[in-house]
């Protein structure tokens, strides 16, 4: 197998260094707009490390990725850029012939005169619109396989074939307890791409109604998480689990709840007030063009160097409702990564390693062929304890509690 992975940041650099460990592709092409942050990522491998090389590439640019893939002969193309890229690199790998993954999906629209009731565009549309395209071509894409989504959606999977005859309620569960010295608001994940799922029309899935939208930071509940990161509120927040927990697994109802806390959700709500969550251009005085919620993340710190500032650990899990053998049964599935342990063992922040292990697992599964498939498909098409298996062999086991 020959990976393209385009994007060097956090997730991609960790997805790097958890690559390199296994021995299931032949060569790995790491490619960014910065050409620099693409050498350094191979490079912090080491001189043996030769199934590494980098290039530079413009994620926007559909005809150049494409090109790329086909110079470098690669099989597949993981996705690691925020979810502005989704499409372009969606499409630069079917015209490629190439299979692809990604993290997160295109983006939604939210309805335009009833946006807390109607759902508009959702979040994946634009790709499974493309379904029929991808099966005639025999190829896969493979959406919204990082954390959440991605591990996330294999515990629902799970769930279903495993643990419950019937499911009356799925709901994606996220919390940590990670603090960062120095800063008094400084994200763990890129802040373009938290603005665009906590700002958004959250998705909740009813099987009597459908997709259906509520109100940003909606239906406040607080949950427990394990490993001693303890109680936190979390709130509604638009995100995939929801677009795709139902298209292959029974349930009522389908949520996801994010532990923001109300320090982080004033500050987005005040960012919302003053229009700087915008991602259309503004004129500045003297002619300069530049997108607001470009500006923020620029003036925050990065979150891919804060991992040494960082103390804590971070929990993503799937809680599950329902009934076994004629018995009312809950349980939460989850996955938590120590910081500490994480910048020992590989020198990644636990937020970004915890979300690049999980496609690194996937294309281990599809290079054996115990995953496989055509179309555009999400974790929940596929058998999920080699998955699981597979991840605690990576080092990084998973939990279950009876709740």
């Amino acid at each position: 197998m020959r990976v393209l992975l385009v994007g060097a940041g956090g997730v991609g650099t960790a997805v790097t260094k958890i690559a390199a460990r296994r021995s299931f592709f032949d060569h790995l092409v790491v490619a960014d707009y910065d050409v620099s942050r693409a050498e350094s990522a191979v490079a912090a491998l080491g001189a043996s490390e030769t199934r590494f090389s980098a290039a530079r590439v413009d994620a926007s640019d559909q005809a150049a990725v494409t090109d790329l893939l086909r110079q470098e002969r690669c099989d597949v193309l993981l996705n690691a850029t925020d979810p502005r890229f989704v499409m372009p690199l969606f499409e630069a790998a079917l015209a490629a012939g190439a299979h692809y993954l990604d993290m997160a999906m295109s983006l939604s629209s939210r309805h335009p005169e009833r946006p807390y009731e109607e759902c508009g565009i959702k979040l994946g549309d634009g790709q499974f619109e493309r379904a029929a395209e991808w099966e005639k071509a025999g190829r896969l894409a493979l959406v919204g396989i990082g954390v959440e989504p991605g591990l996330s959606d294999v515990f629902a999977r799970y769930a279903a074939e495993e643990l419950f005859d019937e499911i009356e309620e799925i709901g994606v569960r996220d919390g940590a307890n990670l603090t960062v010295d120095g800063y008094d608001f400084a994200p763990s994940f890129s802040i373009w791409t938290t603005i665009e799922e906590c700002l958004n029309p959250p998705v909740i899935w009813e099987k009597d109604r459908g997709w259906f939208t509520t109100a940003p930071f909606s239906e406040p509940e607080v949950f427990d998480f394990p490993e001693g990161i303890g109680p936190v509120e979390c709130v509604n927040v638009e995100h995939e689990e929801v677009l795709l927990i139902p298209r292959w697994v029974d349930a009522e109802r389908v949520t996801f709840k994010y532990g923001l806390g109300d320090e982080f959700i004033e500050t987005l709500k005040t960012l919302h007030k003053l229009g700087l969550d915008r991602t259309e251009k503004v004129t500045l005085p003297g002619g300069a063009e530049v997108s607001p919620r470009d500006v923020v993340a620029a003036c925050l710190p990065d979150p891919a160097t804060l991992g040494d500032r960082m103390h804590g650990k971070t929990c993503a899990g799937t809680w599950v409702k329902g009934t076994k053998d004629g018995r009312a049964r809950e349980v939460y599935l989850y996955h938590v990564v120590d910081n500490q342990w994480s910048m020992r063992e590989y020198g990644s922040q636990a937020v970004v390693w915890q979300t690049a292990v999980n496609p690194v697992v996937a294309l281990e599964l599809l290079a054996n062929g115990t995953w496989a498939g055509t179309g555009v498909l999400g974790p929940e098409a596929f058998a999920p304890r080699p998955f699981l298996d597979l991840l605690t062999e990576y080092g990084s086991p998973w939990g279950m509690r009876d709740q």
